[in-house]
């Protein structure tokens, strides 16, 4: 691409999201403090959703790091509405194809060679095409044949000028994280800088073929002993930087549901198969794919499977995007795990300090009560049971959670971004496979297992247990104290009940009735100096200078003066 090309590609994306901000700062920033709060929440939703449905199409067109972008806010649940974050959920890593004579020009000057002197046969006709590279089915040419034991194969080819591409794109989006980072709500949830320059590696990982080729046989290795798991062996020989060549292991897409029935597999068996093999990959390697989607997963049937083998593989392709789990993130995880396989919310607050996930304001007391109300009202149903619950009863537990999320200092750390995302995709998938998949009591068992594994043997198990004994009876000795002090509180009149959305709604009361009485100043001092304008311009002229004292406290001041928790 020439320089004005990607110069014109740099304008076209800061432009997109200066647009974005300055109609935020005008909606949500500007007309509430004024006294229009109203208009503003009255037209949000669409707001939003057209924003969104831009970006969509902006994406597509684009094409690049766009799409990436894309799927990237999808799993902002923590600062970003779900407008927005649902509308960008589907967004699929599929642009136009380029033409083959651009890609086999591009094969050609990494290989050496034209792709018809590497290949037996390629299909001109590309099996897939993403925003980063393209896919072309093929056959190897005997000698390669024999060697590898498979004749049919896929072609992976880097699109034309995609690293410079991923530079321009990545520039802007320094950019436009530099203007997120002087919004507070924003940066106290989130390092921006370092979530783009997380952004940036994991791009950049990905076309890079011979990192993908080496992934593809780590996750080989984890799984050599499971016969339900299958990846594609790498042509290491057709394999450079910006081309790829693996075994074709197309097969049942997952979800193709009929036609997996219709092999006589088990849709249930595949969902917890799935399911285990990221249980395994998250918990035991550390290392798990993180673009679950559909394509990028297949059943294979297995007819001609020995005595005793399954009759059925999961297969898996694409390694470009992998996450890695930090040892402090493996063992949150755990604890969350733990917690919520056995209803425990306060190990659950525990799990997220592990997590770093809460910023050292957080009222844990109130995330831990609402998680208990979350517990006791919502653990163990299937998808299917809770689709039945009365919606009016879902709106209200949902907003209450949401509002105490957006409300208390959460922060989502680097680390999180993949897994959450993979988490989310997975979780519908194993219902999309089996309606009455009950993801609680499907993790109920590693649960126990991770609980009977902690500390590695016996004797830890048993110090672990002693522990919690120790930290039960703390507390049953603690009673009669906690006990006194409640019933002097009562006798004084001082007892003070928290609960979760009376604390938020006081909060937001007290804060609107601030900027309502400071807009009422302003437009009383500007309206009186208008009055007096023709009779006394002196007087005129300080009531309107005096009425900016108010619109500014209106416009800048008023938050975070609540109590917190």
């Amino acid at each position: 691409m020439t320089p004005s090309q990607l110069r014109a590609r740099y304008r076209r994306i800061i432009f997109f999201f200066a647009r974005v901000t300055a109609g935020f700062i005008v909606w949500e920033i500007i007309l509430p403090r004024v006294g229009l709060s109203a208009w503003s929440d009255r037209t949000r939703s669409r707001r939003y959703t057209a924003i969104a449905a831009r970006f969509r199409a902006l994406a597509i067109r684009m094409g690049g790091l766009m799409i990436k972008v894309g799927q990237f806010l999808s799993a902002r649940l923590d600062v970003l509405p779900a407008e927005i974050t649902d509308a960008l959920s589907g967004l699929q890593d599929e642009v136009p194809a380029e033409t083959y004579a651009a890609i086999s020009a591009q094969a050609q000057a990494e290989l050496g060679l034209p792709l018809a002197d590497h290949y037996a046969w390629i299909d001109e006709t590309p099996l897939a095409a993403a925003s980063l590279g393209q896919v072309h089915r093929a056959k190897l040419r005997e000698g390669d044949a024999s060697e590898c034991g498979f004749t049919d194969v896929v072609v992976k080819v880097q699109r034309p000028h995609i690293e410079q591409i991923v530079e321009v794109d990545l520039s802007a989006l320094r950019r436009v994280g530099s203007w997120l980072e002087r919004y507070k709500p924003v940066a106290d949830r989130a390092d921006v800088p370092a979530l783009v320059e997380e952004f940036a590696a994991t791009s950049r990982a990905e076309i890079d073929y011979i990192a993908e080729a080496g992934n593809a046989e780590h996750f080989a290795t984890t799984f050599q002993d499971d016969p339900r798991i299958h990846v594609p062996r790498v042509v290491w020989d057709l394999t450079s930087r910006r081309v790829l060549t693996l075994e074709d292991v197309s097969a049942i897409k997952l979800t193709d549901y009929d036609a997996i029935t219709a092999a006589g597999i088990d849709r249930g068996e595949v969902a917890q198969v799935l399911l285990g093999a990221y249980m395994q990959q998250i918990f035991d390697d550390g290392f798990f794919h993180a673009d679950p989607h559909p394509g990028n997963i297949f059943v294979t049937p297995l007819p001609d499977a020995p005595e005793g083998w399954p009759t059925w593989q999961l297969t898996f392709v694409d390694f470009g995007m992998v996450g890695r789990m930090p040892d402090n993130l493996r063992e949150g995880l755990r604890e969350l795990l733990i917690a919520v396989g056995t209803q425990d919310a306060s190990r659950l607050i525990q799990a997220y300090r592990t997590l770093d996930v809460l910023l050292p304001r957080a009222n844990t007391q109130l995330l831990e009560r609402a998680s208990m109300q979350l517990f006791e009202r919502f653990w163990g149903k299937s998808m299917a049971e809770l689709k039945e619950i009365d919606h009016a009863e879902m709106a209200r537990f949902a907003m209450q959670f949401r509002e105490l999320m957006l409300d208390m200092p959460f922060q989502l750390p680097n680390n999180l971004l993949l897994l959450g995302r993979t988490v989310a995709i997975l979780s519908g998938m194993c219902t999309g496979l089996e309606p009455e998949f009950n993801l609680w009591t499907s993790l109920a068992p590693y649960a126990t297992e991770l609980i009977e594994s902690e500390g590695g043997g016996a004797g830890s198990n048993w110090d672990m247990w002693l522990a919690e004994g120790t930290r039960i009876l703390q507390q049953v000795i603690a009673l009669p104290g906690k006990a006194d002090r409640v019933l002097g509180a009562v006798e004084r009149g001082e007892l003070n009940v928290q609960t979760p959305m009376l604390e938020l709604r006081v909060r937001r009361l007290e804060r609107a009735v601030g900027r309502a009485t400071g807009a009422i100043v302003f437009a009383a001092l500007l309206l009186a100096g208008a009055v007096v304008r023709g009779s006394d311009p002196e007087l005129a002229r300080w009531l309107m200078g005096a009425s900016v004292a108010p619109l500014l406290w209106v416009m800048l001041g008023g938050r975070g003066h609540g109590p917190r928790g």
